[in-house]
């Protein structure tokens, strides 16, 4: 299948269908994009990525697909667009080496124009080496895990970052606005270049220049809409290309109006309204899906995480899709992309650190042309825990990439999430990074202390952390990088706060990742100082590998970081990677007065008196339920998440008594009985909100509960549906998991399938999966059929359940062109 999304003679074709094979296998199967090898691939305690990967084994793939023209290529340019490769790729095509596609998270364009014969069927191979690993310290994926377009683009063109919109100043409900033109025009012919602001179909701003090369067009909005999160107005900016009378070029790029400034006595205005950012770290991957990256998985997590309260989104630890910035552009999510997690010291064996100083320059024009008229994406962060901002150079290559970055994109702020404990230990060169690297071993960094051997070092010693992060040292290492940043981006650092806020007035800082335990205390520093911007909690949605970083261990004193097999999730998320929000996240809607009502959760009482190995990177392990077959009689450890003065617990009618919330969270103990579990808000003696929790009861049953009762038949789009073990009014059992099989029939098919278990066993692309905790997440792809889809699900423990849903004919909205 593939869509054509046409502007006069420009137009981008998705090429969406493959044959895909596997390890040299001579089997092929159809697949269609975004796809994502590794999740299929099998997992056993001798991957070489080890946790990292989420025990998973690496892979040598291949795709072929066949492009046949629908319409007639006559003298356009041919363009072959890759947004990102999870692996070593090579194209091939009709059977001639073209290049190599060395990038998983920037674009890949190939020129296929001087192939000579453009207008035929083109066949397409790309071969994808995955062999290597660990290649990066969480779960990347592997192969074409973003989409692939075939561009078609006049000779005389927009050029693909040349479309510039600036919004300069708003005034009366005035917005003026400048939109910057670059053309490809090799005879330098005479033009005229005539651009339009559009809401919907109204024109609101017109203006034209004549030029050959470039130009600004200035227009003035009137009653204009800014764009924010809280309203994420969405303007068309159509700019067309003329020759004489004779229509060249046609470009329209979605943006919206917004103005951002930043200093350390306002902190962050956005349109000139301070804002505080709450912030989200996510990677890449959707959990059951894996790294596929598909558009409605992108939308599904912003919108959930909007609902709970977060305002903010950083991609960690990679430039974002396309799709994931359409989703805060459209539902609106203030976004800080990152470029990358490491410069030239490796921090994996095989993360390819040792080409950085030959490509972190496209690298990073290519996000900037990315991002370039995205109104979501209001920071660039540089790096991640770089280890070499401890060192002379790597202050230098700061300086060097922020101006860099800058120059190029006048209307963002730079940033760089440092970890000043790694710092200081690099300055002192305390150990070096893990596994081999040209770059280290070439000495050009000095030895350095990797992200995951501090990780290490901070489960262990948390505290650490934030005592080194406080000493003169940490200040002395990291002033000079700082001083080139706009933004000073902390990671794991609150005891800093209020010190640089004194002593370094003019310093803008943001916490660019935080503990989940600590977002209460993080909060109140926001709050509090106006230097500090906002804070990123990490994470705001857990992900696969890094295997059992935010896993508490049952049975045991004292776990390692770095889980063994089966583990497979991080478990660090305010949402699970169904989607299901954690207790963590109750605490910091506490703290940022988002709770309407106090928060219960309860430890699971299946472990009630077991010895538990706790982890930094999770809070607590309890769960929002009480309803625990079996357990009468057992110690439960309640937990309420308030903004109140006081809560009161009680428990089928009986008072367990009153606490005063500690930095937001009041704990119980009480034996566990059936029923009814009420906590009650009180501030100033009034009741201010009351939520409860009940226990199942009668007979439990297997259920399908889809997300939405629809979806769009564009082949495209998916539907979420949660399989459940409930009691007739809908309370879901902990402790009454069984094996799940799925039959899908209609015009749909089943993309992923699996549960939040952190440890599980089976696969999440098989028709079979465990819930776990009385849950499972089933994920359907339209075909591009209308009509309806039963779902049916069979358990050997409970009768079997259906649930139907449509797919409706609907129109995708084009993306901007190329």
């Amino acid at each position: 299948m593939t869509e054509h999304v046409t502007a006069c003679s420009s137009s981008a074709v998705e090429l969406v269908d493959w044959q895909f094979s596997r390890d040299g296998g001579m089997t092929e199967t159809s697949v269609r994009l975004p796809h994502d090898a590794m999740i299929g691939a099998s997992r056993s305690a001798d991957a070489a990525g080890g946790s990292d990967s989420g025990w998973f084994e690496g892979g040598a793939y291949s795709y072929r697909t066949t492009w046949t023209s629908g319409e007639p290529v006559g003298n356009r340019w041919v363009i072959l667009r890759f947004e990102g490769v999870q692996g070593a790729g090579e194209l091939f095509v009709d059977g001639r080496p073209i290049g190599e596609i060395r990038s998983g998270y920037h674009d890949s364009d190939f020129d296929l124009t001087a192939l000579g014969h453009v207008g035929d069927d083109l066949d397409i191979r790309v071969e994808v080496d995955d062999r290597q690993h660990p290649r990066s310290r969480w779960y990347p994926g592997s192969g074409l895990f973003r989409p692939v377009r075939l561009l078609l683009i006049p000779p005389i063109h927009v050029t693909a970052d040349g479309v510039r919109v600036r919004t300069r100043s708003f005034a009366d409900g005035v917005a003026a606005v400048e939109v910057g033109v670059e053309l490809h025009n090799p005879g330098a012919d005479a033009l005229t270049v005539t651009v339009r602001l559009l809401d919907g179909d109204a024109v609101v701003a017109e203006g034209w220049i004549e030029t050959s090369t470039a130009g600004t067009v200035h227009l003035t909005v009137p009653a204009a809409r800014p764009w924010s999160v809280e309203d994420p107005m969405l303007y068309h900016c159509e700019v067309e290309v003329r020759r004489g009378g004779e229509l060249l070029d046609r470009r329209v790029e979605r943006t919206g109006l917004r103005t951002v400034s930043v200093d350390s006595r306002q902190g962050l205005r956005i349109n000139g309204r301070v804002v505080l950012l709450r912030g989200a770290c996510v990677h890449h991957d959707h959990g059951v899906l894996g790294a596929a990256g598909h558009r409605a998985a992108e939308f599904r997590r912003v919108r959930l995480l909007k609902e709970a309260g977060f305002n903010a989104l950083r991609s960690s630890h990679n430039p974002a899709s396309r799709e994931l910035l359409d989703a805060c552009d459209e539902l609106g999510m203030y976004v800080l992309d990152e470029l990358s997690d490491h410069w030239s010291v490796s921090k994996t064996p095989y993360d390819r650190a040792d080409r950085f100083t030959e490509t972190w320059r496209t690298d990073a024009e290519r996000a900037i042309a990315k991002n370039r008229n995205r109104p979501s994406v209001i920071l660039l962060s540089i790096g991640n825990e770089i280890p070499e901002h401890g060192s002379e150079s790597g202050t230098a290559l700061t300086a060097e990439i922020a101006r860099f970055v800058r120059e190029r994109d006048p209307d963002r702020h730079v940033t760089a999430a440092v970890n000043l404990f790694l710092s200081v230990l690099t300055s002192i060169k305390a150990g070096p990074s893990r596994g081999p690297s040209p770059a280290s071993e070439r000495g050009d960094t000095g030895a350095a202390l990797g992200s995951t051997m501090a990780n290490m070092l901070m489960n262990k010693l948390a505290g650490m952390f934030d005592l080194v992060a406080r000493t003169r040292r940490a200040d002395r290492v990291t002033r000079d990088s700082f001083a080139h940043l706009d933004v000073a981006g902390y990671n794991y650092a609150l005891g800093r706060y209020r010190r640089d806020a004194r002593r370094r007035p003019d310093r803008v800082i943001l916490g660019t990742e935080t503990l989940p335990g600590d977002v209460a205390r993080a909060w109140q520093l926001v709050r509090e100082l106006p230097s500090v911007i906002g804070d990123f909690v990490w994470t705001g949605w857990d992900y696969l590998g890094e295997a059992g970083i935010g896993v508490w261990m049952p049975g045991r004193r004292f776990a390692p970081l770095a889980k063994p097999y089966p583990y497979l999730v991080a478990g660090s998320g305010m949402f699970d990677i169904t989607g299901r929000p954690d207790t963590s996240l109750r605490l910091a809607q506490a703290a940022w007065g988002g709770l309407a009502a106090p928060a219960i959760a309860v430890r699971p009482l299946d472990l009630a008196g077991v010895t538990v190995a706790k982890v930094a990177w999770r809070s607590t392990d309890a769960v929002q339920s009480w309803s625990w077959q079996g357990c009468v009689g057992r110690l439960a450890q309640v937990e309420v998440y308030s903004a109140d003065d006081e809560v009161e617990l009680i428990v089928n009618g009986r008072s367990v008594g009153r606490r005063k919330p500690r930095h937001h969270l009041a704990r119980f103990a009480l034996p566990y009985e059936y029923g009814v579990v009420v906590a009650v808000g009180y501030r100033g003696g009034r009741e201010t909100g009351r939520s409860a929790l009940r226990s199942s009861t009668g007979e439990l049953e297997l259920t399908v509960v889809p997300e939405a009762p629809q979806m769009s038949a564009d082949g495209a789009d998916l539907a979420f549906i949660g399989i459940q073990i409930a009691d007739a009014d809908g309370v879901v059992e902990m402790l009454a998991d069984t094996e799940v099989t799925l039959e899908i029939e209609g015009p749909a098919e089943l993309v992923g399938f699996g549960s939040a278990d952190p440890a599980p066993i089976g696969s999440y692309v098989g028709a079979t999966a465990r819930t776990y905790r009385g849950r499972a997440l089933a994920v359907l792809r339209s075909i591009g059929a209308a009509g309806t889809v039963r779902v049916t699900a069979r358990s050997p423990s409970y009768p079997q359940a259906t649930a139907v849903i449509a797919t409706v004919a609907a129109k995708r909205a084009p993306r901007a062109s190329h």
